[in-house]
């Protein structure tokens, strides 16, 4: 009997540490189920469960340990040992809050000071004629960065796995609020509120489980493009600089801008509508649509339609700096064409267009086309969060 409750006790101890950070990190096979309420229940009840592995095993552990026979007595000893490095390892080690941790320091800079390639991607924000640049780079290694613009607080994330970027207001229920990184979900980016401890998922702001489930945080427009793209527009927007404690861990993401790192996480796949793909996502209310980087690319501009409404999708020379417009004028649908990669022209009056969606020649001289919330990302992230996702597909 008392083997079989040691047994039975330390093979629990074991596999709890093990499962509670498994469903929750990018371990093989981990990510493809729906374990996420699973998961959630081992984290909260994680010391219950501990106390009555811990008393399985305490009296039989001390009985061997104590008794005469050297063989019991190290094979204990041994998985015992086992035991603290697990807990070790799991606690300590593998945990995403013990792996990404926060800046120490959040320091912008103009663009005269900024260190900042400005060939760098950005996730740029603008609140009351303010702007802030966010380098991918930086915020990738962190996860979330806070800040506040224009008086508002900021919570800037981004998950490389999926290679989503979102800001959002850290507020629930009206009331500020404060977040840490604890794993993911389906290979997206999971954060931990402070308060109810519920559990948010980074690509949609929405709590998927804990007492707040359900809720989501409000979501603040943004754009990615090159830090230079961006400073065009902006040129007094500040540019967050990277904290120097963390130089090493912001260079194994010095390729990630490209496209160019390896891995099955973060890689990318240079073909069309594979899991590693780039795709340009836009939602549109209860729609939504994915168009290919690479057909993004050839085109330089693709003309569609979401739900009724027509678009734009173009591209710049940087091949890098991409944007999604309404492409309704004055009650007028036009169609766009890339005429020598610096201006976008219409097709029916032939109007020229600047990179800021307004109108320089023709006759809509002093227009501007409606801007349209937009992301670059994997396209395994898209359609999981997505599921009624179209595809683009070139007619031609």
């Amino acid at each position: 009997m008392k083997v079989l409750l040691f047994l039975v006790g330390i093979v629990l101890l074991i596999a709890i540490e093990i499962a509670r950070v498994y469903y929750i990190m990018p371990f093989p096979g981990s990510q493809v189920e729906e374990m996420i309420d699973v998961a959630y229940f081992l984290h909260q009840y994680i010391w219950v469960i501990r106390v009555i592995g811990i008393a399985m095993i305490a009296y039989p552990a001390f009985i061997y340990i104590v008794g005469t026979n050297p063989y019991i007595k190290w094979t204990v000893a041994a998985l015992l040992g086992f035991w603290v490095i697990v807990f070790y390892a799991f606690n300590f080690r593998f945990l995403a809050d013990k792996m990404f941790y926060q800046p120490e320091s959040v320091v912008l800079l103009v663009a005269s000071e900024n260190k900042v390639s400005d060939q760098q991607l950005v996730i740029g924000v603008v609140l009351e004629g303010k702007a802030k640049a966010y380098p991918i780079e930086i915020i990738g290694y962190h996860h979330q960065v806070r800040d506040t613009l224009a008086g508002k607080e900021l919570m800037v994330t981004y998950c490389t796995v999926c290679r989503t970027g979102r800001v959002f207001s850290p507020e629930v229920d009206g009331k500020p609020e404060t977040f840490r990184l604890v794993g993911m979900d389906h290979y997206n980016a999971m954060f931990e509120d402070a308060t109810t401890h519920s559990w948010w998922r980074q690509v949609s702001g929405e709590a998927i489980t804990g007492p707040s489930k359900g809720k989501k945080l409000n979501e603040i427009p943004s754009e990615q493009m090159t830090l230079r793209a961006w400073l065009e527009r902006y040129p007094n927007s500040t540019i967050l600089q990277p904290d120097p404690k963390f130089k090493d861990r912001y260079e194994v993401l010095e390729k990630y801008d490209e496209g160019k790192m390896t891995g099955r996480l973060e890689g990318r796949d240079s073909l069309s509508w594979k899991d590693k793909s780039w795709v340009v996502g836009v939602p549109m209310g209860l729609f939504a649509k994915a168009y290919d980087w690479n057909e993004l690319i050839h085109a330089k501009a693709i003309n569609d339609q979401i739900a009724g409404k027509p678009i734009v999708v173009a591209i710049e020379k940087d091949s890098a700096t991409f944007h999604v417009w309404l492409s309704i004028v004055q009650n007028d649908t036009l169609q766009f064409q890339v005429a020598d990669s610096l201006k976008l022209t219409d097709t029916k009056y032939g109007s020229r267009w600047n990179w800021k969606g307004e109108c320089e020649e023709g006759k809509f001289v002093g227009s501007k086309l409606t801007p349209v919330q937009s992301y670059q990302e994997f396209w395994h992230s898209w359609k999981t969060f997505h599921p009624n996702t179209e595809q683009y597909q070139n007619k031609k």
